[in-house]
């Protein structure tokens, strides 16, 4: 059985079209990433979803259950926001418990219910403390918590780590995983931060102006983008996109065969990631050195060619600036755009 079904979902709001034709379905326990820049309508995807915005058209199915009709307390979904929405005069415990004092729960079970899900969390020792005296990665925790203790068929987070520093949110995200397999949920995971994307999605669905460009596993997106937007989109450093031709069946400036790849004299945008580029003393072509920055375990060198720009990440020694470099790439990391459309072409 699907986790959560959405079948061609629209919303606009009176000045704007916002989500367009948005189809998806999640398995039973899957974690998918919604990412995608500011204004794309992810949070007013999460928001249908979750029951507090109205769908202009479409269906929305949670398991088997139809629940576009329904109001938001009756779906089974729990919501976490980036803001942790905490009540600052209870102390974690009763913060913890909210959501089953409200739904009615015996005392007893609550008790029972608060411990285990603050033992999940590694909370157990500070059920007394009130938020303000809990770190932010603390009180993310607690937010996290008040969702998982109402057992939902949903989890709904709304990047949920953007308040955090980039060391607390590297471990969140983390533990977010992990305890969404332990339980084994069905979750939406909004962000518009790359990094998050790749290691916590078991597939991620790339939104733009209201529609999904393309979904399917983080490799797939970084390998096997379908466009120009998702091959900028995703990956740091950002992948080399280079104006090239096609002339006789040779690629110019690299004098490569693509006859098969591209059977059609003209233009071409061709893109190739940093890492897949290396520069090697016995390496096919000769460039110059542009720029060499030290980023702790590596350098990023530019390399000037023919005109060209192309970023090299991985490089474990120091160029100099002006200095001659050798590089080599393998023909099969290429990927070729349309200039005109941005679109993907000689796709596999």
């Amino acid at each position: 059985m699907p986790g959560l079904v959405l079948k061609n979902v629209r919303k606009s709001f009176p000045d704007s079209l916002v989500l367009e034709d948005i189809s998806l379905q999640l398995d039973q326990g899957e974690l998918l990433v919604l990412l995608g820049p500011s204004g794309c309508g992810k949070s007013t995807l999460l928001r249908l979803i979750a029951g507090l915005e109205e769908l202009d058209q479409g269906e929305i199915y949670i398991g088997s259950r139809r629940v576009d009709h329904l109001k938001p307390k009756d779906r089974n979904v729990a919501l976490v926001f980036q803001n942790y929405s905490l009540y600052p005069h209870m102390t974690l415990e009763k913060n913890l418990g909210f959501p089953l004092r409200v739904s009615r729960v015996a005392r007893s079970q609550i008790k029972s219910q608060v411990r285990g899900v603050a033992e999940m969390l590694g909370l157990a020792d500070k059920l007394k403390a009130k938020p303000a005296h809990l770190s932010g990665g603390q009180r993310q925790r607690v937010a996290l918590g008040r969702a998982i203790i109402r057992k939902p068929s949903l989890f709904l987070f709304d990047e949920p780590l953007s308040n955090l520093d980039a060391d607390l949110r590297t471990r969140m995200r983390r533990e977010i995983v992990r305890i969404q397999k332990e339980l084994s949920t069905t979750t939406i995971h909004v962000t518009h931060d790359q990094a998050e994307a790749l290691t916590m999605g078991d597939r991620i669905a790339l939104l733009h102006n209201g529609g999904i460009i393309q979904i399917g596993s983080p490799q797939e997106l970084y390998h096997d983008p379908v466009n120009l937007f998702v091959a900028e989109f995703i990956g740091y450093p950002k992948i080399n996109l280079l104006d090239a031709s096609v002339a006789r069946g040779l690629l110019i400036p690299f004098g490569l065969t693509v006859l098969d790849q591209l059977p059609r004299d003209g233009n071409v945008l061709v893109g190739l990631r940093p890492e897949q580029i290396t520069i090697t003393p016995d390496g096919e072509y000769l460039a110059t050195v542009a720029s060499s920055e030290y980023l702790g375990g590596q350098y990023v060198i530019t390399l000037s060619f023919k005109g060209l720009l192309l970023t090299v990440s991985n490089c474990s020694m120091q160029l100099e600036l002006g200095m001659p470099a050798n590089f080599t790439f393998s023909q099969r990391d290429l990927l070729f755009f349309d200039p005109a459309t941005g679109e993907r072409i000689a796709r596999e």
